[in-house]
């Protein structure tokens, strides 16, 4: 396995950004100011939250029509779910199992007035969503690094990092399309760090397919990096639409 895939490797990444004497308490990303608890992943050492922005569309750089709701998978610090409410979506949650991310979008959609339009749940993956809740976007930035299937996690702060066998991946590909409404869109953001073809093969297991909607690559340290913007289908409606109505940015 390569450097950039290796688990290993991720899981000293998650020990540097948590124990790093120069961790800020706020930082500074997409023009906007955020507070960063402990236990959380630090959006400043990883490019992939200003990347997730991107592909929906919540840079500034290109006008787009919001959807009426997100459901954010992993919302971290909160930059993605604040950003969509700034953006005039209609209506956010933002889930996270890790307590202190969920503590933490809430600050931030205190610190930038939106808490009328985010709510932010503690959930494994959607748990805690009220069963017949709909979103028409489902978006999960995800810890596309495979670790070996019997990995214990050492921290909740490794989950943002590293996902066991994809077991958590499996079930978000399992699950997702049941959490939409009826134009809705999965969407699952990944990255070349992880392995599309084991992803690919889980998706097919459980009647799915990803389509490729956005790429972009960048260095990280001295590696390219791509990464990409899937979206998921049952498989039955392969050839049955050419296009999604996204109105994303083009990365």
């Amino acid at each position: 396995m390569s450097d950039v895939r290796s688990h290993l490797k991720s899981l000293e990444r998650s020990h540097r950004s948590l124990t790093r004497p120069d961790r800020p308490r706020e930082f500074t990303l997409l023009g906007r100011r955020w507070d960063l608890l402990g236990e959380v992943f630090a959006p400043l050492y990883s490019p992939s939250t200003r990347i997730g922005a991107e592909f929906l569309g919540l840079t500034g750089t290109v006008p787009h029509r919001p959807p009426a709701s997100l459901l954010e998978i992993g919302c971290g610090a909160g930059v993605i779910a604040v950003q969509a409410a700034l953006a005039g979506w209609g209506s956010v949650v933002a889930t996270d199992i890790n307590e202190r991310a969920v503590e933490n979008t809430r600050l931030n959609a205190e610190r930038h007035r939106v808490t009328d339009r985010v709510t932010a749940l503690h959930s494994d993956l959607f748990s805690a969503l009220d069963p017949g809740a709909r979103f028409d976007r489902i978006f999960w930035s995800s810890n596309y690094v495979m670790a070996p299937a019997d990995y214990t996690y050492r921290s909740v702060h490794e989950r943002a990092y590293v996902d066991p066998g994809y077991r958590t991946h499996g079930r978000y590909l399992s699950e997702v399309l049941h959490h939409l409404t009826d134009d809705g869109v999965a969407l699952l953001h990944f990255s070349d760090r992880g392995d599309l073809g084991a992803l690919r093969e889980i998706a097919a297991g459980c009647g799915r397919e990803l389509r490729t909607l956005r790429t972009r690559t960048v260095h990280e340290g001295s590696d390219p990096v791509e990464h990409m913007l899937l979206e998921i289908r049952p498989a039955r409606e392969r050839g049955a639409r050419t296009g999604t109505g996204l109105d994303l940015v083009h990365a």
